[in-house]
């Protein structure tokens, strides 16, 4: 299984996070990640903005011992920057809180200038400017779990986040422990492609992945020889006799199968 999970994650920083500015802050990230990996470009350019008035709220908690809930995305900005020295600051150093700042502001404006606040006729979504904000949201996502997430350093923080990702997959469920590929539509490939996906950097043994395929034994042996071969390359056999992706399989679900990891 993953190491880290949504609830996991939530409760690891709840405290010192406020437990439901941490919720929505970790749900608002997986709804982006979900919808961009998906090619759908708008929900980048108008949740961003939710994200970072989540984002804001906690900072300012963090950084005033004030929570806030409901406090305006530019007054948590201007309390954390303090151009005039006139606040006291819990975040040390400095310098974390400030270039979170930065980037959150710029994240802010460049998606309400770009058009995704008001609508225009002029305007529509795209790949390239969902891509600059997902890469802002993650990056202050990532710091901010760096920063308060005691213990852990930046690897830890990504590998969290890799993990938290490859959780969600809506098309999997769990019933106890049973794990089960709810779709009926899957080739024995695609359903381990998917399985692996599931499994994360940990992955899953030639005996857990046929435990949990809906497919025949004698399939999803085809499908592994057939991920790993060198024609492939897209899934690798570690030394503890698990199989996981490899950067080449995370690019074709990424790329060929997002539809694949829905419920329908």
């Amino acid at each position: 299984m993953p190491l880290v999970d949504q609830a996991t994650l939530v409760a690891r920083l709840a405290p010192p996070f406020d437990p439901d500015l941490t919720k929505a802050l970790v749900e608002q990230f997986i709804s982006l990640e979900r919808r961009f990996i998906q090619r759908d470009w708008e929900p980048a350019q108008l949740d961003g903005g939710q994200f970072c008035e989540v984002l804001a709220r906690i900072i300012y908690h963090q950084d005033s011992g004030t929570l806030s809930p409901g406090k305006d995305f530019g007054d948590c900005m201007k309390y954390v920057e303090d151009e005039h020295c006139q606040n006291s600051h819990a975040i040390n150093p400095r310098s974390d809180a400030l270039h979170l700042c930065k980037v959150l502001r710029t994240t802010y404006k460049f998606r309400s200038q770009r058009g995704g606040v008001h609508i225009s006729p002029l305007y529509k979504p795209n790949h390239m400017d969902s891509k600059v904000i997902m890469e802002m949201v993650r990056w202050c996502f990532a710091d901010t779990l760096r920063i308060f997430w005691s213990g852990v350093d930046r690897e830890q923080v990504a590998k969290a986040i890799r993990e938290l990702l490859t959780f969600d997959v809506p098309c999997i469920g769990k019933f106890e422990e049973v794990i089960m590929v709810q779709r009926t539509d899957l080739s024995a490939e695609e359903e381990v492609l998917v399985l692996l996906h599931y499994a994360g950097e940990q992955g899953f043994t030639r005996g857990e992945v046929g435990k949990y395929a809906m497919v025949s034994a004698a399939s999803v042996t085809t499908a592994l020889q057939k991920l790993k071969s060198p024609e492939m390359r897209q899934v690798v056999e570690l030394a503890s006799k698990k199989f996981r992706l490899t950067d080449l399989g995370s690019k074709r679900i990424r790329e060929k199968l997002p539809d694949k990891l829905l419920l329908t």
